[in-house]
């Protein structure tokens, strides 16, 4: 079997950092333990959240990395916001609640979490969302981590290379949740993840984790044989023992019957999920605007999964959701890994 010298894991499998709850320190044990490499997710998370996550994966002496969101440092068309909240208060009505129609913009505190991975010397960082200064890159560098970027375009990834970038993660447009595209008005191009991976590896020469759409031993091999030293996996482990996924989320996950979708309308930016009643009704007058869009509903869709209301809640899925398993995490990675 062969591991992945970037990411220092025994096989070339990767866990996707899945924000929100999906990823938990049990997930990424497990993953751990199987020979693979998991992330922990950084986004939303406070900084004493993830310094406690990022401790107990250091007690248990195992490999890991940690994914932070990238500040966009932008702010919604105000009119379009304000109408988009107006157009989806009647959804908050369901659950008495009242939504705020003035944007609110944060950075995910990211100067703390930066700081709070060089003070712990944490060994791989992953962004998404985009670039930091590179000064960032740098620093993080410094102190001995190593860094990769999350890319869509060869354009994005010749843009990382130039930032400094260890090595990239490579996103196809079959990942479950947030797109990683730097500008989050487009959509990403459907190019199948192994193309994107050979595109991208021939453009820069750097080190590619390839990401998106994987759903089964052979597509893993395939985007291993175009060139990526690992692979990641988010939407296989969500239905997993470990995982944090909501039970509502995980019902919708064993359905099998809904087609998967990107869309804006929870949070502004491109995000694959299963589809539901809010994207049909939303899709089309979701303004570009995150995260003021995420915290706009974030409540509503709190509310909506603590309901167990599936067609008001974000169900993040990528194009493979139908082979997701349940039981253990570490038979989800044994499996991709049968053929190497």
């Amino acid at each position: 079997m062969t591991g992945s010298r970037l990411l220092d894991s025994r096989l070339p499998i990767v866990a996707a950092p899945m924000a929100g709850g999906p990823t938990t320190t049990a997930l990424a044990a497990a993953v751990s333990r199987a020979g693979g490499f998991p992330f922990l997710a950084g986004g939303y998370k406070s900084v004493d959240a993830l310094r406690s996550e990022i401790e107990e994966m250091r007690g248990l002496d195992a490999p890991f990395g940690v994914n932070l969101f990238v500040p966009e440092g932008r702010s919604p068309d105000l009119s379009a916001f304000t109408g988009y909240a107006g157009r989806l208060q009647p959804e908050a009505d369901e659950f008495g609640l009242q939504l705020d129609p003035a944007p609110v913009w944060d950075d995910d505190s990211w100067d703390a979490k930066l700081e709070l991975l060089l003070s712990l010397q944490v060994p791989v960082v992953s962004l998404t969302f985009g670039l930091p200064d590179q000064s960032d890159i740098a620093a993080l560098q410094l102190s001995g981590a190593r860094v990769l970027a999350t890319v869509t375009t060869p354009e994005e990834a010749r843009a990382a290379q130039q930032a400094g970038a260890d090595g990239l993660v490579v996103q196809g447009p079959g990942a479950g949740g947030h797109s990683a595209i730097h500008d989050p008005g487009c959509l990403p191009a459907e190019v199948p993840t192994a193309e994107l991976v050979g595109q991208i590896s021939v453009a820069t020469g750097l080190p590619v984790v390839g990401a998106g759409g994987v759903d089964g031993p052979v597509s893993f091999r395939a985007v291993l044989d175009a060139g990526a030293e690992a692979v990641a996996v988010g939407t296989l482990l969500l239905r997993t023992d470990e995982a944090g996924t909501s039970p509502t989320h995980r019902a919708a996950l064993a359905e099998g019957t809904r087609e998967t979708v990107l869309t804006r309308a929870f949070t502004g930016r491109p995000a694959r999920a299963l589809r539901n009643g809010f994207i049909d009704r939303h899709q089309d007058a979701a303004p570009v605007g995150y995260p003021a869009v995420h915290h706009l509903t974030r409540a509503l869709r709190q509310a909506a999964g603590a309901a167990g209301d599936a067609e008001r809640l974000h169900l993040w899925a990528g194009t493979g959701y139908r082979q997701a398993r349940t039981g253990p995490a570490g038979e989800v990675i044994r499996w991709l890994a049968q053929d190497l």
